[in-house]
């Protein structure tokens, strides 16, 4: 099984338990998460990027000075002065749970969502383990495997395609599959966001 499988899996049973959506923003380092997923209604999203919320959100606050590992949406203690989860409520996201993990210079955030009840305290439980494997399986040194490293720092070192699998000794269809898996798992479009994102994360 290779670890972006893994990966998508862990994703996949936290979505599984998450009918509204779920936010995953693994392992921020200077702002930037090395691996995000967003699957909440697009109406919020929307609005969300629009009045530029994320500088007001009391979960991102929590999550940055987290006690504990997760907590209810609905969580009185959760201090909430600009009315965020308010407006996620109008939105239809009245249930949900924002989880914390790893330590704040490569913290990992998440927040999942149902439309019908709060989690129960076994599910959030489950749901926690769920999100704390997802952020040591996203950690820097097994998202990529050594080989996509090597070819992506060739890359960055202003090799070309065909160089860079002569200095690695390997065909140039095996360097391009490593550079497109290297992509996948970093979520990059292009090789060049791949090693910018590679960067972020101290790979190269």
């Amino acid at each position: 099984m290779t670890p972006r499988t893994t990966i998508d899996g862990t994703i996949q049973q936290i979505a599984d338990m998450s009918p509204l959506g779920i936010m995953l923003a693994m392992h921020i380092r200077a702002s930037v998460p090395l691996m995000t997923v967003q699957t909440f209604p697009e109406r919020w999203l929307t609005l969300y990027h629009q009045q530029s919320l994320a500088l007001r959100d009391p979960i991102l606050a929590w999550a940055f000075a987290a006690q504990g590992d997760a907590i209810r949406w609905s969580d009185p203690t959760l201090a909430d002065p600009w009315n965020i989860v308010g407006l996620a409520r109008q939105q239809g996201l009245i249930f949900g749970v924002s989880f914390a993990a790893g330590p704040v210079v490569s913290r990992s955030i998440g927040a999942v969502s149902r439309p019908d009840r709060e989690f129960t305290d076994a599910e959030i439980a489950t749901l926690s383990g769920h999100f704390t494997r997802l952020h040591a399986q996203t950690h820097r040194n097994r998202l990529l495997s050594p080989g996509q490293v090597a070819a992506l720092r060739l890359i960055a070192d202003g090799e070309r395609q065909g160089t860079g699998a002569e200095r690695l000794g390997i065909s140039r269809s095996a360097f391009k599959a490593r550079l497109a898996n290297a992509r996948r798992a970093l979520q990059a479009r292009t090789t060049a966001e791949a090693v910018q994102r590679a960067r972020i994360a101290g790979l190269l």
